[in-house]
């Protein structure tokens, strides 16, 4: 490389780590949205998580969406839903090292897992996508948390 040649560009660390978040969203077990989370702190991975089935029961893959067959909609009625959030996996992971992390992942939090971040101590998240429960932000946003949307 010469003098007149430009550097090659580096992605910023943001975008890095969502790129990562949409690998890990791939394991998704949700036959609606395929939801993967990054913790993140000091730039290293504390640990990652996708929306599921808890361990030892069926994924909806294989027995169906319950909340299709109740016809819920999406933002709607948490509890009826079998899956873990990717959100709550990868705090459930990563534990107290999740303190002063950032969160990446691709859609808005919804609010139960709002404040499991706040609890936990976060100091951002990162963002892509979308929710039809936007109530989530505006939990963060009174808890404190940096939001930033891609």
């Amino acid at each position: 490389m010469n003098s007149e040649e430009e550097k090659p560009k580096r992605i910023p660390w943001d975008e890095y780590w969502m790129n990562i978040v949409n690998d890990v969203a791939e394991r998704s077990a949700c036959l609606r949205r395929q939801i993967g989370a990054l913790v993140v702190k000091n730039n290293v991975i504390i640990s990652t998580g996708y929306n599921g089935a808890p361990r030892g029961f069926p994924h909806c893959l294989d027995v169906g969406c319950r909340r299709d067959k109740l016809n819920i909609a999406s933002g709607e009625r948490h509890e009826e839903c079998v899956g873990v959030h990717a959100e709550q996996n990868a705090l459930l992971q990563a534990g107290r090292d999740a303190e002063g992390a950032t969160l990446y992942v691709n859609a808005f939090p919804c609010k139960i897992c709002a404040k499991l971040i706040i609890n936990a101590g976060m100091k951002r998240v990162v963002m892509t996508g979308e929710y039809s429960d936007k109530e989530g932000l505006e939990y963060l946003r009174q808890g404190g948390i940096g939001l930033v949307h891609l």
